[in-house]
């Protein structure tokens, strides 16, 4: 048995990235919150964000050019009030960072702003090609310095603690248990407010962008308790990760196509003009998918993005990061072509919420990349992310706020008096190993009947394993993650399944036009 004490505070923020970091400093004035993280405060997917922040900050842009441009690239599932509430507070959410000290790249004297895939504007806000990092960085210092918040860094959800399981009414969210790694045991956290800022996805791919730590621990968690996810099937695969046998999960920036990166063939021949009008500055779908069917009917392991006609200065003063990271790796990209590849980038899909992040179960917000909005519809509009996690970082904060909840009743500890340690930890490394590489040959850009069907097979199949596991053994992380993503894996086969149509990031070789009507995919608990 874990120990009997809970740990009490006026709210839980489950993730440490831009999202959660955010919510805990406009929190804190009047409310003791607690970030819980899983690993360290540094190794979430905000500090991997190298683009930059869409936010309409220039004379000659405007809130409706940026509504336009994010309904264009969310093919027609965006949610329209939840797009024009992101973009009318997005400059809010800039000159708030730029109050706690956030370098921002400069020319003479105002903010520089580029340009990405999908927009009719320059309105990136950005620092260098490293801008998730900056962010991160200036936010870690401050909510360190900020009284009343408590950091928890190497604690892992384990599961959220609702009131309908301890016989309690009305429904509602009380807390959750969460494994501290340094004692490896669970621990009981109360809270009247808990916010899942837990972030994505994409290590449910073999090959990804994300940092080890996105494995879909909040849409998972919140699906056990009985919250609806939307979208699920709308994985975006960024076109652009390096192509390295000794570096995983390097992203090379939108912005280099954004700055005049050209895609090719190892013959140097462009390819894009065959497949869209726009070029490298279409859509993120759209590339990866050309991407995707250039290396199939060349049987290429990659293409390359060249950057080389640009002057040398020019290339390493927009991208010192990805020059350098380059370089490290003998590809000097002043003067030869980076290879690239696809991969699992951003989780566009999650827990369904309002306007102020609200989840269908009280006491219980979701923000980030982990919700669902409605905002981001069937592909996400570059750079619209991070800007995302701030808007609903402040509308969760504000609703807390402004709702009083009676503090959680009594909660059992965690009771794991009837498991015992596992003899055979090669079981997790094996399935997670087989979850990812089916999960990436089945359910990937290119998408069947068939192969969605193999998919469900497979993962049911695993399901039934692991649950035997769990029920059985001590919990670990690799364990808790490996559930959460075989969770996540059947929500996105499901959704795909359901969707007989192509649009946005879900492509269907059986289902290629669109349907007449645009209607988003709504899961719900049994």
């Amino acid at each position: 048995m874990s120990q009997a004490i809970s740990h009490d505070f006026d709210v839980l923020i489950v993730g440490s990235g831009l999202a959660g970091l955010s919510a805990a400093l406009h929190l804190a004035a009047t409310h003791r919150v607690a970030i819980l993280t899983k690993r360290s405060m540094n190794d979430g997917s905000s500090g991997w964000a190298q683009g930059g922040i869409a936010a309409v900050m220039d004379k000659g842009d405007s809130f409706d050019a940026h509504v336009d441009d994010t309904l264009i690239a969310g093919a027609g599932l965006s949610d329209p009030a939840a797009t024009r509430f992101v973009v009318e507070h997005a400059p809010e959410s800039i000159r708030w960072l730029q109050s706690l000290g956030v370098p921002f790249t400069e020319d003479d004297g105002h903010l520089h702003l580029t340009r990405e895939g999908g927009h009719s504007a320059r309105r990136i806000v950005h620092v260098t090609d490293a801008t998730g990092a900056a962010v991160q960085q200036t936010l870690i210092q401050r909510v360190k310095q900020t009284p009343n918040i408590t950091l928890l860094e190497h604690h892992m959800l384990v599961d959220l603690i609702i009131a309908s399981k301890l016989g309690h009414q009305p429904e509602r969210c009380l807390g959750l248990y969460a494994l501290d790694e340094t004692t490896d045991e669970v621990l009981t956290f109360r809270a009247p407010h808990t916010i899942l800022a837990t972030g994505g996805a994409g290590k449910v791919y073999l090959y990804t962008t994300n940092p080890d730590t996105s494995t879909g621990d909040g849409i998972a968690a919140a699906w056990r308790a009985g919250c609806r996810v939307t979208n699920m099937e709308f994985i975006q695969f960024h076109p652009t990760c390096l192509y390295h046998p000794h570096v995983k999960n390097f992203l090379i920036s939108e912005a280099v196509r954004g700055e005049g990166g050209r895609l090719m063939l190892p013959d140097g021949t462009r390819f894009m003009p065959s497949h869209d009008p726009r070029l490298e500055l279409a859509p993120r779908d759209v590339v990866a998918r050309a991407i995707d069917f250039e290396m199939k009917k060349h049987g290429l392991d990659c293409v390359q993005l060249d950057i080389s006609h640009q002057p040398p200065e020019f290339v390493k003063e927009h991208f010192p990061n990805i020059y350098a990271r380059c370089l490290d790796l003998g590809i000097d990209i002043t003067k030869e072509p980076i290879p690239v590849v696809p991969a699992a980038h951003y989780t566009c899909g999650g827990i369904h919420t309002d306007l102020s992040g609200r989840t269908d179960l009280p006491g219980l917000h979701a923000i980030g990349e982990t919700a669902y909005t409605g905002l981001h519809g069937a592909n996400r509009l570059a750079s619209n992310s991070l800007v995302e996690c701030m808007v609903f970082a402040r509308s969760a904060a504000t609703d807390i706020l402004a709702t009083q909840l009676p503090q959680p009743p009594a909660v059992a500890p965690w009771d794991d008096s009837r498991v015992t340690d596992a003899d055979e930890a090669v079981v997790i490394s094996h399935n997670w190993d087989e979850l990812r590489r089916f999960m990436w040959d089945y359910v990937g850009i290119v998408r069947t009947n068939k192969r969605l069907d193999r998919a469900a097979h497979r993962i049911k199949l695993l399901q039934e394993e692991i649950q035997e596991f769990y029920s059985a053994f001590h919990v670990t992380r690799d364990l808790l993650e490996l559930r959460n993503l075989v969770t996540v894996a059947e929500l996105i086969v499901r959704s795909a399944q359901a969707r007989h149509e192509s649009r946005g990031l879900h492509f269907s070789r059986d289902y290629p036009g669109l349907a007449k009507q645009a209607v988003p995919t709504i899961l719900s608990p049994a």
